[in-house]
């Protein structure tokens, strides 16, 4: 049976986030039980903010369910205002990825239906960039359908260090995705504004470092999260993927259009599963049909950066990242090609 100082000590390793102090330091237990291995305790916060309990919430469950707990129910509360003096205040905001004066660019992948393989191509153009010598941070901003943890093969979460959250570096970029704060794969069920703070958090509560570049994989289509994203951006430059098919390059260029009317400089299309070629033969089949990144590229205006052939992404012994085109798979260096592209119309 979990002990209530088993509780206690995993509350010494989850951090107020808005005071940076562990929720053993800012006195946030205000009422613990323990009945049948059932943990109910109430926890305050400095604010009240629904995505950061959402975290905290998470966080709290799965560490003390570790220790033997079979259920975890937390509540939230808020701390007083004379709680929040005597734990010296809120601290100095540190500088993030959208204060004046940053220099990273940022790299939104878009699309205007799912299943064209839009996380694939934000993937391995981040680590295409990485192979040009620059540093790059990734942001699985498709936060219904956050894949990248899985397709990188990530498994540990981020950490909290000197008061920021800690992107998951992998491969030699640095990675945040909604992924990381879910519970079990349970399905995100939030509406617009709570996704829209999420998003503030990994732009302002996220140490990313000098980054050149961050690659953002955007949601499909243009509902609320891609054009809160839009938003956030004003200089963000846009990537749009597509495949082959002409209905599919009719339905991409909606996202362009988005991309136009937030005056967002689209730096070109990527057509992803152009064609199949046969290990065997050498044959070349257009599964999916001709054309269409040619189409979308004519009426935005805007070049073809590369064809993205059909295949599954050769594995690396040693290496467990099943969406990843390693530097020795042919694929890796149809992506070199796209970011030398991408560098060359940024620099």
């Amino acid at each position: 049976m979990i002990k209530q100082q088993q509780v206690l000590d995993v509350l010494k390793t989850v951090q107020d986030p808005f005071l940076h102090k562990n929720l053993l330091q800012t006195q946030a237990l205000k009422y613990l039980t323990i009945e049948d291995d059932h943990v109910r305790l109430k926890i305050a916060l400095a604010k009240q903010d629904q995505v950061k309990q959402m975290q905290i919430q998470v966080e709290l469950s799965s560490k003390i369910k570790e220790q033997g707990a079979k259920v975890v129910s937390v509540r939230f509360a808020v701390l007083s205002d004379v709680e929040i003096k005597q734990l010296g205040g809120f601290p100095v905001d540190l500088p993030t990825l959208l204060s004046p004066g940053v220099k990273t660019e940022f790299i939104a992948v878009a699309s205007g239906k799912g299943g064209v393989g839009k996380s694939t191509v934000s993937v391995n153009l981040a680590l295409a960039l990485a192979r040009q010598g620059k540093k790059i941070g990734l942001l699985d901003a498709d936060i219904y359908g956050f894949s990248v943890p899985d397709m990188m093969g990530i498994e540990k979460r981020p950490e909290i260090r000197h008061n920021r959250i800690i992107p998951v570096e992998r491969l030699g970029i640095k990675v945040i995705s909604m992924g990381f704060f879910v519970e079990n794969n349970s399905p995100v069920i939030w509406r617009g504004p709570m996704l829209g703070k999420m998003l503030n958090n990994f732009f302002n509560d996220v140490y990313w470092g000098d980054l050149d570049y961050l690659v953002l994989d955007l949601p499909p289509g243009t509902g609320d999260v891609a054009m809160d994203i839009h938003s956030k951006l004003p200089h963000s430059k846009e990537i749009i993927v597509t495949t082959p098919h002409p209905t599919a390059a009719f339905v991409a260029a909606r996202a362009g259009a988005m991309a136009v009317h937030t005056k967002h400089e689209i730096l070109g299309i990527v057509e992803n599963m152009a064609y199949y070629q046969s290990k065997k033969t050498g044959e070349i089949e257009y599964v999916f049909g001709k054309g269409g990144g040619d189409k979308l590229s004519d009426l935005l205006h805007t070049d073809l950066l590369g064809r993205v052939p059909l295949t599954q992404p050769q594995s690396k012994e040693g290496e467990f990242a099943p969406g990843v085109y390693f530097e020795d798979d042919p694929v890796a260096a149809v992506y070199n090609g796209i970011a030398e592209k991408v560098i060359g119309k940024i620099c």
